[in-house]
């Protein structure tokens, strides 16, 4: 259980002041519009980041201060908690419910380790490849809670040889560890529903600027970039700060083989999850043909992703038994509070705009002639990456999008090529254990010190901005 610590406590009791405080100046800090709204974000802002409560019941602050304060009727106000975005994640939810209900996502992970060799290097990178690509799909989360226990498992070989534990082996212990908490981060930039900051950003240009990213758009630029910094996290780890020189790992490959002997033959349950998922990944790369073939169906990602849920619940695995991949009971370990925290941006955000913030934000920016575009892009990448360290990626976010996207309209810059690499930075935490659940997950297996994920995690951090700057520069108006 969470302590309720002094800062906390802080945050709980001066959130709720300042919204009042600033209710109730006497005097305007802009105009009768949009200061109400930013009492409420100021409101939001501290618990966000104090984490005085969850910060999905932060979320739920608009729902109610908004109409009271006459900043948006009720049910326009609702309408931002059952966006088409919220409902494209909870498909992606039900699908890697799924996956994890049926052990596929191990199979897949053990498969991958298997062909990846018993050579230490190999071995920790197959563990990094297998994670990432489970993390495109479901959380990071649950992708380094499965790999941790294998990797325990082979870190126990070394421990228990004849020469004992030397440098070499904590050295590999440190490599695995660090390559499973950074690859699970850097897999969920690959897709829209890998990670919940990329869904927040969608979600707000949808629905503020009428922008949508399709799918598999988004993945010709978010598979490569996941690709070359996996690559060069893999060769920092490896090469750089630590290595192994340990060769080969006798009695790895039995491991592996042990773990996948005991998932048994293919289950029934597990071909028809993979056929729905299959199927739901195809149809979303293949959108804009299908919609051509298709003239009297329009697919979208969300439409597509609601089906693939609906048939993890509908498509039958006994008829006579009445069972199905995935029972509504199954849900209870959905991430909700993330589907709520979705929305409360969303309202945050659309209160933000309507009343004129970001127009407001934007004709400042205009104003300086003597700014420059790459630098404060790359001020913004600078800013969201270091501070995502700190305080929730998600909340981050939903903070700091809606004016990225005022700021590049100020500067007449076209808006996907500033808000894209902001985005993408905030899932670039490589520093400390508390900047996401998988550094705390693999801080937590004792086998990495602070220090020691501090000393990597900086240097990625820098050249993850460098990196997030190009595709700004490069990429992403060739893409977008």
């Amino acid at each position: 259980m969470q302590t309720f610590t002094l800062a906390r406590k802080i945050g709980f009791l001066s959130g709720p002041l300042l919204c009042v405080l600033l209710l109730f100046l006497p005097f305007e800090l802009i105009n009768d519009r949009i200061d109400p709204v930013i009492a409420v974000a100021v409101w939001m802002i501290v618990w966000w980041i104090t984490e005085a409560v969850s910060i999905s019941v932060t979320a739920l602050i608009p729902l109610v201060i908004f109409p009271l304060l006459g900043i948006g009727e009720l049910d326009a106000v609702a309408s931002n908690y059952a966006h088409p975005i919220v409902f494209l994640f909870f498909g992606g939810f039900v699908i890697a419910l799924a996956l994890e209900k049926v052990q596929l996502h191990k199979r897949i992970a053990l498969s991958i380790l298997k062909i990846t060799g018993t050579k230490a290097n190999g071995i920790i990178l197959g563990f990094m490849i297998a994670t990432a690509l489970m993390s495109m799909w479901i959380s990071n989360t649950a992708s380094t809670v499965v790999m941790l226990p294998i990797a325990v498992t082979v870190i126990q070989l070394l421990i228990d040889d004849a020469d004992g534990f030397t440098k070499k082996d904590r050295n590999f212990s440190l490599s695995i560890m660090l390559g499973i908490a950074f690859s699970a981060n850097i897999g969920g930039m690959s897709t829209l529903i890998g990670t919940p900051p990329n869904s927040v950003m969608l979600a707000f240009l949808e629905n503020s600027y009428q922008i949508d990213i399709g799918f598999f758009q988004w993945m010709k630029m978010g598979v490569p970039f996941a690709v070359v910094l996996l690559t060069i996290t893999y060769l920092c780890i490896t090469r750089v700060f630590y290595p192994n020189r340990l060769g080969r790992i006798g009695g790895s490959d039995a491991i592996i083989q042990k773990e996948l002997d005991a998932l048994g033959p293919m289950s029934k349950s597990e071909k028809v999850v993979l056929g729905i998922f299959i199927c739901t990944a195809l149809a979303w790369m293949l959108r804009s043909t299908l919609n051509g073939l298709l003239t009297n169906i329009q697919l979208s990602d969300t439409t597509i992703s609601v089906i693939a849920a609906l048939a993890m619940f509908t498509v039958p695995l006994d008829i006579n038994r009445g069972k199905f991949p995935l029972s509504w009971s199954d849900t209870a370990r959905l991430p909700w509070g993330i589907l709520i925290l979705f929305g409360g941006g969303l309202a945050l955000a659309s209160g933000l705009s309507q009343s004129g913030f970001i127009d407001l934000i934007g004709n400042y920016i205009s104003a300086q002639d003597d700014w420059s575009i790459w630098v404060v892009t790359a001020v913004l990448i600078f800013l969201m990456l270091f501070m995502t360290e700190l305080m929730s990626n998600v909340a981050l976010v939903t903070i700091l999008v809606p004016l990225v996207v005022g700021i590049a309209i100020g500067m007449d810059v076209p808006i996907l090529q500033m808000v894209i690499p902001v985005t993408l930075a905030s899932s670039c935490a490589f520093m400390l254990p508390m900047a996401t659940p998988p550094n705390a997950i693999v801080f937590a297996s004792g086998h990495v010190r602070v220090d020691q994920m501090a000393r990597i995690g900086i240097l990625l951090n820098l050249i993850s901005v460098g990196l997030l700057f190009a595709l700004a520069y490069y990429v992403v108006p060739l893409l977008f």
